[in-house]
């Protein structure tokens, strides 16, 4: 069994995806922020959550001691490199910016994992010609682990949508690949959320009945041993932005809004609708907003809503999310894609297992 410490958790995607294989269980997690935390706590509530800065010497023996007690034995978490950038190189890994990398490393010195595993921005590894990616290798190496890294796609892992994250997976007794691709054929956006294409502006619920039947394999997967919809409301969106969306045909962008109304934004996803037949690009922190980017229903007058993007991120719905409006969007935007994680310890667990 791989006992997990989850840092920087969020709202727990990484986790609920190496949940998906029975020989993974998340025992502790931490992060610094409650509001985002919460969900995470609600939907695995043996999970021992730590709230606090892991910079504070306080917060991270508490994590250090749970963990010990708990038996940890493997680490996940995206710890935050602002630091890497090309302006950062002089300081490189020793930039203050960069001080929770060294921090999650330094819990794994303490620690001892036999694996842990570590995702960022896809960007890293290409910074300053790959000055930065090196920096990490040679960190791991002089922990004593093997690493293998590079750039997964979350398309190649079922997930309906183009987000790509740079992963670094490293193992204390045998090297460890990054996973295959698990599918062939790529999910679309109509695959994971066609059975919802119902609601408009401001309608619906954070609990309801589902009013449709799933229509497709993974739908029904999505909504397995599922017996109520949550999270599936939409936005009050203004009436400015219901008749601008209005105008723009289904699958479709700005370029069909007349140039005085499509704003002074230089992106051109802008107003963009979601096409069905395609993935969903990368979901952020802000998919609630019409004007944000291209994250409007492919149909309905209308962002998409919570669960629709927890759908594109591949969340099934038993897994519910709390808080405010903004805590969610953030929460969600932020995560992991479950299906993305699970690959990932299925890799783990048949490379390792005795």
């Amino acid at each position: 069994m791989f006992r997990i410490l989850d840092l920087f958790c969020g709202a727990g995607g990484m986790s609920h995806g190496m949940h998906m294989n029975p020989n993974f269980k998340t025992v502790v997690a931490t992060d610094i922020n409650v509001k985002l935390a919460q969900t995470m706590k609600k939907n695995n509530p043996d999970v021992k959550l730590v709230i606090g800065d892991i910079q504070k010497k306080i917060v991270k023996e508490e994590i250090i001691n749970l963990s010990k007690n708990r038996e940890v034995n493997m680490i996940i978490g995206g710890p935050p490199c602002q630091g890497f950038s090309l302006k950062g190189k002089n300081l490189g890994l020793e930039d203050p910016r960069n001080f929770l990398f060294l921090e999650y490393l330094d819990i794994v010195k303490q620690l001892e994992p036999e694996v842990f595993v570590i995702e960022n921005v896809k960007n890293l590894l290409s910074t300053s010609k790959g000055w930065f990616k090196n920096q990490i290798i040679s960190a791991i190496h002089e922990l004593g682990y093997q690493v293998s890294f590079g750039i997964l796609k979350a398309t190649d892992y079922g997930v309906p949508q183009t987000r790509e994250r740079a992963i670094f997976l490293c193992s204390k007794y045998k090297k460890v690949e990054l996973p295959a691709p698990t599918v062939k054929k790529i999910v679309t956006v109509e695959e994971a959320i066609g059975d919802l294409a119902y609601l408009n502006s401001s309608e619906g619920e954070f609990e309801q009945e589902y009013s449709t039947n799933a229509e497709s394999i993974y739908q029904k997967m999505m909504r397995y041993n599922s017996s109520k919809l949550y999270n599936h409301k939409a936005s009050n969106h203004s009436k400015v932005a219901i008749e601008k969306l209005k105008m723009i045909p289904a699958e479709k962008g700005k370029e069909f809004l007349p140039k005085e109304m499509q704003g002074k934004q230089k992106f051109k996803t802008t107003w963009g609708r979601l096409v069905w037949n395609k993935p969903s690009p990368t979901i952020d922190t802000r998919f609630d907003a019409s004007s944000n980017g291209k994250n409007n229903h492919p149909f309905l007058h209308r962002s998409i809503t919570p669960r629709e993007a927890a759908r594109l991120q591949s969340f099934d719905d038993n897994y519910i999310f709390y808080g405010k409006k903004v805590e969610i969007r953030t929460q969600i935007g932020n995560a992991v894609p479950p299906l993305m994680a699970k690959a990932i310890a299925d890799q783990i667990y048949s490379t390792l297992k005795i």
